[in-house]
């Protein structure tokens, strides 16, 4: 039995010590290589570019910018970053936060004032939900100051939760096979969004956060509560990842694997002039394939943290 002061004790405080960084290191690595894989993957920033980093103070934000600041470091071309927060003049903001933080890091950064929340107040009746209004103001904002920066892309903080839940928010409600793209052109055409957290996890994403100690913001200074349908969208995805493991990985892969001749939009896809073809067409026929009833092939390995991986084996190739 060890005493705490005791060598042995010691010891396996060092051990612990030991084991946290070791596991932190390999959470780093992952988010910075999920995020040079989606630049890569998607185009998102080239050689010149000047990346115009929203950051709102929540820890999605924070960790983009941290990895995209590292990226710059040892990418292969040069781009430059520059902060930007829109002080939105809530109530309780506390508006040394960011500045201290960013003089810290030693980036240029801009706080942008607008008092978009007293339009909302008026604008929205007591009880609404603010979040969409807010969401307008505040994009037209960011895109007149990126404009105003000359700023050639536009980086937000959205991740792969966010895009699936997304993607079932606008099936359910919207009718549209729809979500958050990685990259997309404004409506006016004039500016390119981007979002390199595309490939990371939310729960690594506040994993990071937590151990990097960021100077949160809260999100709820304006009274507003966060959109009610999406907390929906969010239990039910999180309920599915506890009973069935691999599941969310699956359906993300599927936003990446579309087959447009095995929907239903003949706006997407010719289906009237559809003609008889000598050799197999792109997507195939396996829309009329037998379902494979048989569960997949389980392995249970363990992640980058210990944490146990039940990985779902392809059994139909």
């Amino acid at each position: 039995m060890s005493v705490s002061g005791t060598p042995a004790a010691a010891s396996e405080s060092a051990s612990s010590t030991s084991k946290q960084k070791y596991s932190f290191n390999k959470l780093q690595k992952r988010l910075r290589r999920n995020v040079g894989k989606a630049i890569a993957d998607f185009g998102m920033i080239e050689e010149n570019d000047k990346v115009m980093v929203c950051l709102s103070g929540g820890k999605d934000s924070y960790t983009m910018l941290d990895i995209l600041l590292y990226l710059k470091k040892i990418a292969p071309i040069h781009f430059d970053i520059i902060a930007v927060n829109l002080d939105q003049k809530q109530p309780g903001f506390p508006e040394h936060v960011l500045p201290q933080y960013l003089e810290g890091l030693g980036v240029e950064y801009l706080i942008v004032e607008e008092d978009t929340y007293s339009i909302v107040k008026e604008k929205v009746p007591e009880g609404k939900t603010t979040c969409a209004l807010c969401s307008r103001l505040r994009r037209g904002i960011l895109y007149r100051t990126a404009t105003e920066l000359g700023a050639t892309k536009i980086a937000l903080g959205h991740h792969r939760d966010d895009m699936l839940e997304t993607l079932f928010l606008n099936m359910f409600h919207g009718g549209k096979l729809k979500s958050m793209p990685p990259k997309l052109v404004s409506d006016d055409g004039k500016h390119i969004v981007i979002r390199p957290l595309t490939y990371c996890t939310e729960k690594d994403i506040q994993k990071y956060s937590d151990a990097v100690e960021f100077p949160i913001i809260p999100c709820n200074l304006c009274g507003s509560q966060e959109n009610l349908q999406r907390q929906n969208i969010k239990a039910m995805l999180q309920d599915w990842h506890r009973r069935f493991p691999g599941r969310i990985e699956s359906m993300f892969r599927a936003m990446q694997n579309v087959a447009p001749s095995h929907l239903a939009d003949n706006k997407l896809y010719d289906f009237q002039n559809i003609a008889h073809s000598d050799g197999p067409v792109a997507d195939g026929d396996i829309g009329f394939d037998a379902p494979i009833l048989d569960a997949p092939e389980m392995t249970n390995e363990q992640d980058n943290n210990g944490v146990q991986v039940i990985q779902v084996m392809d059994t139909t190739r």
